[in-house]
C-alpha cells in the first residue's frame, strides 16, 4: 500500500527542525548614556584626580537624579530598542550599585607601591559589562508654536571605544510639546539601520573575536626581562606563541616590543568561554598570567585592568 505524503506538511516540519537547530543570533547587550557634550552643556560634569592629572568626566549619577527629561528620553530609546529584541542594561541601576563601593576598591596597588586608578567611566563599564555603549545627544528646536528635535546616536564598542554605528537627524516640526514623542518621531526613521549595523558588528565579534589591548611590563626589582631565554626562546616570543594558540584564529598585532615592555593591539579573544560565560580582557589574561607563573617560567606577576578591554601584566612582583 502506498502512503501519500503531504509535501507542504513535510516542508513545514523540515523548516521547524532547521529553526530549532539554529537559534536566532545572539544579540549584543547595550547600555544607553547621555553624551559628554550633553552632560557638559547641561552642567553635569565632575573632576577627578587620575594619578596627578585632573580629568573631567560626565557626572551620570547627578544627571539621572536631577534631570527628568534625561530619564524620559532614555526610557523611550530603551522601549524602541526592546521592541527590536535588543537586551538593555539600566545605567541608573548600575550607578546605584557602584555608589556602594569605596574609592579604595577602585585602586589596584602592588606590594612594591605600583598602582593604577580607574576612572569613573571605566568602573561603570566594568560593572555593566555591556557590549555596546549608545551615546545620545539631543536638542529641542523651537519655531513659533512648533517644536522639533535634533538627535545624534553613537554606538561605541565598550572594549575599544571605537565608533561602530551612528544615526543623526532632525524630526519634522510638530505641535507636540512632549519630548519623548518628538524623539520617537525623529529617531524611528534611522533606528532599524542603526540596529542592523550594531548587530553586524556583534556578529563579526562572534565570528572573529572581541578586540582587546595587552601591555606587558616589568618591575625594576626583577632581574630578568623580555629578552631572557626560556627553553631556547626569548620570553617575548614565548608570550606571542601563547597568544597565537589562544586568540581567535591567532589574531593579534605586536605594535611595540623592547627588553622591558610589549604593546600588543588587536588581540581577538572569544566572546564566551566553554560554559557560556562572557569573557573580558581580565578573564582572558588570567590564562596568560597563570601560564607565566608556572614552570618553566615561574614568574611572579601582577594583572591590572583599565576598563573592559585593556589589561597590563607586570612581571617580577605583585
Amino acid at each position: 500500500m502506498k502512503i501519500k505524503i503531504n509535501t507542504t506538511l513535510l516542508a513545514a516540519f523540515m523548516l521547524l527542525c532547521v529553526s530549532s537547530a539554529f537559534p536566532q543570533a545572539k544579540k549584543p547587550t547595550i547600555m544607553i548614556l547621555p553624551s559628554d557634550v550633553w552632560c557638559n552643556t547641561n552642567g553635569y560634569m565632575i573632576e577627578f584626580d587620575n594619578q596627578g592629572t585632573k580629568v573631567k568626566v560626565p557626572d551620570y549619577k547627578k544627571a539621572f537624579q536631577e534631570n527628568a527629561d534625561l530619564l524620559l528620553v532614555i526610557s523611550k530609546i530603551n522601549g524602541l530598542m526592546a521592541d527590536r529584541g535588543f537586551p538593555l542594561k539600566n545605567a541608573e541601576s548600575v550607578l546605584k550599585s557602584l555608589a556602594n563601593e569605596s574609592a579604595e576598591d577602585a585602586m589596584l596597588t602592588s606590594k612594591g607601591g605600583a598602582g593604577v586608578v580607574e576612572s569613573p567611566i571605566d568602573k561603570l563599564k566594568k560593572s555593566a559589562k555591556a557590549d555596546i555603549i549608545m551615546q545620545l545627544t539631543w536638542t529641542v528646536n523651537t519655531t513659533g508654536p512648533k517644536k522639533s528635535i535634533t538627535f545624534n546616536l553613537q554606538g561605541l564598542d565598550s572594549y575599544t571605544d571605537k565608533q561602530i554605528a551612528t544615526a543623526a537627524g532632525t524630526g519634522a516640526p510638530s505641535f507636540s510639546a512632549e519630548l519623548p514623542v518628538l524623539l520617537e518621531e525623529a529617531v524611528l526613521a534611522h533606528l532599524d539601520l542603526f540596529n542592523n549595523t550594531l548587530q553586524a558588528h556583534f556578529t563579526d565579534m562572534f565570528d572573529n573575536g572581541r578586540e582587546i589591548t595587552i601591555r606587558i611590563k616589568k618591575f625594576d626589582s626583577w632581574e630578568n626581562d623580555l629578552e631572557t631565554d626560556y627553553e631556547g626562546k626569548e620570553l617575548s616570543a614565548q608570550i606571542e606563541d601563547w597568544l597565537a594558540k589562544n586568540t581567535v584564529k591567532g589574531r593579534f598585532s605586536t605594535t611595540d616590543a623592547t627588553d622591558n615592555m610589549m604593546y600588543i593591539e588587536q588581540v581577538r579573544i572569544p566572546l564566551y568561554d566553554e560554559t557560556g560565560k562572557a569573557i573580558d580582557a581580565r578573564g582572558f589574561c588570567k590564562g596568560l598570567q597563570t601560564y607565566l607563573k608556572n614552570p618553566p617560567y615561574s614568574i611572579v606577576n601582577k594583572l591590572m585592568m583599565k576598563g573592559l578591554g585593556q589589561a597590563t601584566i607586570v612581571l617580577g612582583d605583585k
